[in-house]
C-alpha cells in the first residue's frame, strides 16, 4: 500500500496525504484539529473503525 493513501483516521477518513496537504494548505492541521475534537466530544470510534483496534 501506498503510504500517502494510507487510512490514518478511520472514523472520518482522512489519509495521510490528506492531512499532510492540509497542513501545507492551512500552515496546521486542520482535519487534525477537527479529529482531536471529534474525539474529545465522544464522537470517534476507533476501536471498532480502525482495524488496529486504536
Amino acid at each position: 500500500m501506498n503510504e500517502e493513501k494510507e487510512t490514518i483516521c478511520y472514523c472520518f477518513g482522512y489519509s495521510r496525504l490528506e492531512i499532510r496537504e492540509d497542513a501545507l494548505k492551512h500552515g496546521r492541521s486542520i482535519i487534525m484539529e477537527k479529529i482531536m475534537a471529534e474525539s474529545r466530544a465522544g464522537a470517534c470510534n476507533c476501536a471498532v473503525n480502525n482495524p488496529r483496534g486504536r
